[in-house]
């Protein structure tokens, strides 16, 4: 029995766990050849959830919105709410109440453009697109109104109260029970760097249960409740029903335009959760521009995913990744393109094996190069390290476009009752 077989045959949780286990051993091998530790450790881990949250909410959002049927191309503009809000409300009353005072504006605008596509018919790019050029507008006029001469600027919320704690956990990662501080054996692992994989996932394991911001795990939380919900209960499976056949949902007496309204109020406060979060947790303040077009990542991992939320969540981490090792050192950027090259190797003999010669090809020719560029290059562009999860995003579309499966009705007209 071949190795393509084999993986076949797994389940896609099993598929998922396996690849998993086999990127950080790629990783494993990079930080042995290239002696980049900070490549793999729980500092980078930590940097890369906190940078892969806001994209992640945001995937998510696109993702709640797609299911029912919706395409949320104005996510950007929700989570410039969502910042905003955030801001205001941390300055005010303190950096939850920020929080919650975004996931009930996003949760508006969400249902702004529940209504404009399902009530009115409205395209949903058009609405989307309406919705992130006016939250940039009125965002920017309030902020003049309740910001300057207070502390803060036309551009510039004050500084907010309060903050989050972090999160350690007792005897894994050395966290605290009461004035006890208890061993850290993760850490203790993941000092042993002359064992092979073994310090490399102590480090993953310790980088989510140590200095681990309290909104960041609720944010981690979100995608598996989102899995149970959407399959595994009976509304998740009527929502999801509306973004495939809402007709056929219908004449089942499936409530469409309610399933609708409720799956884009979730959307919208999601995704001004991911704006909050920018403004109300990895800053204390809110700034023009704070997004970043993180919406339109958070779009791109969603089709990335395969709208799934762990696919979802691989994608946020991918995007986040990079960008959290050049916040580390720069100097580890290098040890990318060694990781590139090996990945689209291994792709390689994949797509050989499945005979798909033009695509193995490809995948050879990038590995190539990027063995060549690491070979030849002492120093990585930012501009390069920026662009890096979009071209490995554009890569890994081209390869799987035929395994992705976007909901069938999503971003299609419907009216209720018509015979379509």
């Amino acid at each position: 029995m071949s190795a393509n077989t084999v993986i076949s045959s797994l389940s896609p949780a099993r598929r998922a766990i396996l690849m998993s286990l086999g990127f950080v051993l790629v990783l494993s091998i990079v930080r042995v050849v290239t002696n980049t530790d900070d490549l793999t450790s729980s500092g980078t881990i930590s940097s890369t959830l906190r940078v892969a949250t806001p994209i992640l909410l945001a995937g998510l959002a696109g993702l709640w919105a797609e299911r029912a049927g919706i395409v949320n191309i104005g996510i950007e503009g929700m989570m410039i709410v969502g910042s905003w809000l955030g801001g205001f409300g941390a300055w005010k009353w303190g950096s939850w109440a920020g929080i919650g005072l975004a996931l009930v504006g996003g949760a508006l605008v969400g249902l702004i453009h529940a209504v404009a596509t399902v009530r009115f018919n409205v395209d949903h790019v058009v609405s989307g697109i309406a919705i992130n050029i006016l939250a940039g507008g009125a965002t920017e006029y309030l902020s003049i109104i309740a910001f300057k001469n207070n502390g803060g600027g036309e551009s510039q919320s004050p500084n907010g109260k309060g903050g989050y704690g972090t999160f350690d956990m007792p005897f894994l990662s050395g966290g605290h029970i009461g004035e006890w501080k208890s061993p850290d054996l993760l850490g203790w692992l993941e000092n042993k760097h002359d064992i092979p994989l073994v310090p490399d996932l102590a480090a993953f394991l310790r980088g989510v249960s140590s200095d681990v911001y309290v909104p960041t795990l609720v944010a981690l939380a979100i995608v598996p409740l989102t899995a149970w919900v959407l399959w595994r209960t009976r509304w998740g499976l009527r929502l999801r029903s509306s973004g495939e056949s809402p007709r056929a949902g219908e004449s089942l007496g499936v409530p469409v335009v309610r399933l609708r309204y409720q799956a884009m109020a979730i959307s919208g406060s999601l995704a001004a959760f991911g704006g909050a979060y920018l403004s109300c947790v990895l800053t204390s303040t809110y700034r023009q521009g704070q997004t970043g077009g993180r919406g339109f990542i958070g779009l791109a991992t969603t089709i990335f995913g395969n709208w799934n939320p762990v696919g979802v969540l691989r994608g946020a981490i991918l995007f986040g990744f990079p960008t959290a090792l050049k916040f580390r050192d720069a100097k580890n950027v290098p040890a990318l393109l060694l990781v590139t090259a090996i990945v689209l190797a291994l792709a390689s003999v994949l797509l050989v094996s499945r005979r798909k010669s033009l695509a193995a090809v490809g995948a050879g020719f990038g590995a190539a190069l990027a063995l060549f560029t690491w070979i030849t290059v002492d120093e990585v562009p930012s501009e390069f390290v920026a662009a890096t999860p979009y071209i490995v995003t554009i890569i890994v579309l081209a390869g799987a476009r035929q395994q992705l499966r976007p909901p069938a009705h999503a971003g299609q007209s419907y009216r209720p009752g018509e015979n379509h």
